[in-house]
């Protein structure tokens, strides 16, 4: 960015914290001196060039954008005021609402990275309170960018729901593939050979999805048309329940989400 912006994060020393700081340096987006950081109990030893307090009030005053990176659970004892700065929230079911009210400012940001933030291919939806400006806005995606990839969406209901599609981030793969290699030990296969073969087929399908723009629907029913060993594995899956699994799964997450702001 052309000035010098100030950046804060409440919570650099957790994981998210630290990888969305890590983008934020990759990126240029401020430089470490211009960074502050707040941890809560032994200093830590990285990012040694920007600033680091316990103190979340003095890293708000010393910051024109703040990002809070903190358990939901935690965040109602922060006892910070922002005094009308830019506020990015990464907590999982606190709401626009209720973030300006306990920060005192208007300018507020609701989003949700996930822990592929860590290697750059974050997916980030956010959503912005009425008195988020251009200017604002514009910082917002900047720093996502830096994380991977993000959209603005319309609603608040939009992030309750993406909380359990896209910031499970790697969770649900890992299901797929702790079942997989499980499967795979029953016949035999040894565990390092299977590890490697089903971490060769995520990661695989995730770079051809990036190369091909090609919907995973497509995708499917290109296989299922071929009438070979995939197709019965995945008419076999489908009959067993696998979409309604899913299915239920997001509406859990949802309502979980819903749950923690309302008992926040």
């Amino acid at each position: 960015m052309s000035e010098a912006l100030k950046i804060g994060v409440i919570g650099g020393n957790g994981w998210l914290g630290g990888a969305i700081t890590q983008s934020i340096l990759d990126a240029k987006l401020t430089s470490p001196k211009d960074l502050t950081l707040s941890y809560r109990s032994e200093r830590p030893t990285r990012f040694q060039d920007s600033y680091w307090t316990r103190d979340n009030q003095q890293l708000a005053d010393r910051s024109d954008v703040i990002i809070v990176s903190v358990r939901p659970a935690d965040w109602p004892s922060l006892g910070v005021t922002i005094n009308g700065k830019l506020i990015i929230s990464v907590m999982a079911g606190i709401t626009l609402c209720q973030l300006a009210e306990q920060l005192k400012t208007e300018r507020v940001v609701r989003s949700l990275p996930n822990a592929a933030a860590e290697v750059g291919k974050s997916y980030t939806p956010w959503v912005a309170s009425t008195q988020v400006t251009d200017r604002d806005r514009s910082i917002v995606r900047r720093i996502f960018e830096a994380c991977g990839s993000t959209d603005e969406v319309t609603s608040e209901a939009d992030i309750d729901y993406l909380t359990g599609l896209s910031g499970s981030g790697p969770a649900f793969p890992a299901l797929l593939a702790d079942a997989m290699m499980k499967d795979a030990a029953e016949h035999g296969i040894p565990s390092e050979i299977a590890q490697r073969a089903v971490t060769a087929v995520l990661v695989g399908a995730g770079r051809l999805f990036e190369r091909r723009e090609e919907c995973p629907t497509d995708t499917v029913e290109t296989f299922v048309g071929y009438r070979g060993t995939t197709a019965a594995a995945i008419e076999a899956m489908r009959a067993a329940g696998f979409d309604a699994a899913v299915a239920a799964g997001l509406a859990a997450a949802l309502k979980k989400s819903v749950r923690m702001g309302e008992s926040s």
